[in-house]
């Protein structure tokens, strides 16, 4: 029997060999071993495929007779309990539970931190083996069956898992041999494509040999010939001692045993016709050839089917060569493919990308050659079925799909903590499955980035995409109860609600973020203006929408978005009716606290609303003198080059085309407003009409394109994510 072959983890919970390599949840074939096992033990897990994340069902406890629990066990769980990010602190409580050899202790924490950290395998198998030493072998199963519901691509928990059934089940009993198959092959159905899976192969592989089923051997040998992995050239060597060790009739499967006997003894009887005919003529008269027995094998025939049989796999082994050979340099450059809390850096990152872009481009490519999958279950019974040496077109893009899924979840090992991978893996899976891409949002959301705002949105958004409006509710409201206070989320929620029709629910959202900000000005002022916005655009309703600006104006005097806002608010309405209100907002924001560039920039849009939709030339002028005073006011009227025009300071041409320098002497300049200003008097010209005169021909430039507050507001807008 092999040895467990596993590496063991250091108290943070990274591998002490980098060589280990750990891999995720996978959508592997309904475990059927892993079910029957849980149901002798008293419970009936989900299938590996689709589990949900949340739902792993933890062992039941039973308290033992150990007293009061260790001295320092409540504060080390009171302060990895206050702060459950915290990695360490955990890891500090799991190693005092096992410094104090304490049951109750140790049960408590491990289950209540592989609850929150479900991709550390070393932590099952030690809660494994603490049930073990407890004497439960029936617990112990279940710890196993818990961890490979969680992370069935690990290899290590797999070969832990069948050790503890090789330890524990009676091999006397015929159903044991069949149950430790079935393990194996829920093992390799799952795990089996892994590029470091060479032990669990190997450790398969011996194991039917102990059985003296030679056969099976071959049959698993046969398999693992087709599957890229790191020791891809030690299973080819394997397997031609083991073929060179027996008869081909005890390692061959009966069929390509027949076929190549035949085959062989043909080739063997056209030989010697041709040998016959020439010592013919020297055997004596009467003497015959002596005769081989039909059902006999000779040395010579076994050798040339042995021959044959290395002819087929070679070509096997060659094309498998080069899907390694593809493949070695990404396997290289990943450096940490086990999961830690520690971030990966930008190189990391980058691998993994690379190897996903190229192992997908892999599947889409339009000529592809055939390769077998690797992973065709067993038969029922003691037999390991073999693998057709060609496949149909739709089977092999089937196994370059798994192929693909199998590195998504190996990578979502090492970058659990990545939004962006578990992004890309849904929106891989969408094209195929709705249901498949929802389980991925699932875990990725209820276990492993619960207080991450991005990913849960991109679910939210997928939800409403496909229909499921309540459940994209229930995914926003909750991320918003794990993050409160996130204006996107509650944003994101109002908007859900406007495009379902409920625009009073909207509202209300909207109403008791104003109500529950009041103490925050400036979150207040932020609600208040999308809330107006709601009103005025979606309502219809400028008064109330006034309103809500009027009475944030009271709490945030100088907020200048507000001012902004209520400034175009009056200006958007009857521009006859709108006149009176609209001078007022700009008095309003003159007396306010503002800074003077938003002055001069409200100034000068009550100047442009009073040109362009006043009945008086008066009024306009009247305006108009307001704010040149408050042009010299704020410092200075010298006015910025606009329009491409040449600043004042440079030269310009005279009618002989001589350079004339002109230099103003006028006050310091303004900072430039994006936002036309009317330019003062010039040339020692005071009057109103001149200023004005000169304001008309000037005011038709294109000036008036940056005033807005959606840039201002912009709030993260790549949170949606793309159809």
């Amino acid at each position: 029997m092999a040895a467990e072959g596993c590496e063991e983890m250091s108290g943070n919970g990274e591998l002490t060999e980098s060589s280990a390599m750990e891999a995720s949840e996978v959508p592997a074939p309904p475990p059927t071993e892993m079910e029957e096992t849980s149901e002798e033990n008293g419970s009936a897990p989900e299938a590996m495929t689709g589990t949900d994340p949340v739902s792993y069902p933890m062992p039941q406890t039973t308290e033992d007779e150990e007293g009061e629990l260790p001295a320092d066990f409540e504060r080390l769980w009171k302060a990895a309990h206050d702060n459950p990010q915290d990695f360490t602190s955990w890891t500090d409580l799991l190693q005092y539970c096992e410094q104090e050899s304490h049951i109750t202790a140790s049960r408590r924490a491990l289950e209540a931190f592989l609850a929150r950290y479900p991709l550390c395998y070393g932590y099952w198998k030690k809660f494994a083996d603490l049930e073990r030493r407890a004497g439960d072998n029936n617990k112990a199963e279940e710890v196993c069956v818990q961890g490979l519901q969680a992370i069935p691509l690990s290899v290590d928990l797999w070969i832990h898992y069948i050790n503890l059934l090789l330890g524990t089940l009676d091999m006397n009993l015929p159903e044991s041999p069949v149950r430790i198959r079935r393990v194996f092959e829920d093992a390799v159905a799952a795990a089996g494509l892994d590029f470091h899976s060479d032990r669990l192969w190997d450790l398969y592989i011996e194991w039917e040999k102990e059985q003296d089923n030679m056969r099976n051997a071959a049959a698993v040998l046969d398999r693992v010939l087709k599957v890229p992995t790191q020791l891809y050239n030690t299973h080819y060597d394997k397997f031609k001692e083991h073929l060179n060790s027996h008869e081909p009739k005890v390692v061959l499967f009966q069929e390509e045993y027949e076929e190549l006997r035949a085959s062989c003894r043909q080739s063997q009887k056209a030989e010697r016709a041709e040998q016959a005919q020439e010592e013919e003529a020297e055997r004596p008269p009467g003497e015959e050839e002596p005769a081989t027995p039909e059902g006999t094998d000779t040395e010579e025939l076994m050798q040339k089917i042995r021959e044959q049989v290395l002819v087929r796999r070679d070509k096997v082994y060659q094309d498998n060569e080069g899907e390694v050979r593809q493949r070695w340099h990404f396997e290289d450059a990943i450096k940490r493919p086990y999961f830690h809390v520690k971030p990966l850096d930008r190189l990391q990152l980058r691998a993994w990308h690379t190897y996903l872009d190229w192992e997908i481009a892999q599947l889409n490519k339009d000529t592809k050659t055939p390769t077998p999958d690797p992973n065709e279950a067993a038969t029922e019974g003691s037999e390991v079925t073999t693998m057709p040496q060609e496949q149909s077109g739709e089977s092999s893009l089937a196994t370059d799909d798994y192929r693909v899924r199998i590195l998504f979840e190996r990578c979502l090992i090492a970058c659990a903590l990545y939004e962006e991978f578990w992004i890309r893996y849904s929106q891989y899976l969408e094209a195929q499955s709705v249901d498949e891409a929802r389980a991925v949002y699932k875990r990725a959301c209820e276990i492993h980035l619960t207080n991450k705002p991005n990913i849960h949105m991109h679910w939210a958004t997928f939800e409403e995409r496909h229909g499921d409006l309540s459940e994209a509710r229930r995914v926003l409201e909750a991320l918003e109860k794990t993050l409160p206070g996130l204006a996107v989320v509650r944003l994101r929620r109002a908007a859900l609600e406007r495009r379902a029709g409920q625009l009073d629910q909207s509202e209300a959202l909207l109403q008791e973020a104003v109500a529950e900000s009041k103490e925050k000005p400036t979150l207040h002022a932020f609600y208040s203006i999308k809330l107006a916005r709601l009103l005025l655009k979606v309502g219809r309703n400028p008064s109330e929408a006034r309103r809500i600006l009027q009475e944030a104006l009271v709490i945030s005097p100088d907020n200048d978005k507000l001012h902004l806002n209520l400034l175009e608010l009056e200006v958007s309405g009857d521009p006859w009716a709108s006149a009176e209100a609209v001078q007022e907002c700009v008095t309003r924001a003159l007396a306010a606290p503002l800074a003077p560039h938003v002055k001069i920039l409200l100034s000068q849009r009550g100047l442009q609303f009073a040109e362009d939709y006043s009945n008086s030339i008066q009024t306009v002028l009247s305006v108009y003198e307001e704010h040149q005073k408050l042009l010299k006011e704020l410092g200075g009227t010298k006015r910025e080059a606009e329009n491409g025009d040449e600043d004042p300071e440079k030269l310009i041409k005279s009618e002989d085309d001589s350079a004339v320098a002109v230099s103003e002497q006028a006050p310091s300049t303004m900072p430039h407003v994006p936002i036309t200003t009317p330019p003062p008097p010039v040339m020692g010209d005071t009057s109103s009409q001149a200023g004005y005169g000169s304001y008309s021909s000037w005011y038709q430039q294109p000036q008036y394109g940056s005033y807005g507050y959606q840039n201002t507001w912009n709030y993260n807008q790549g949170y949606y994510p793309p159809s």
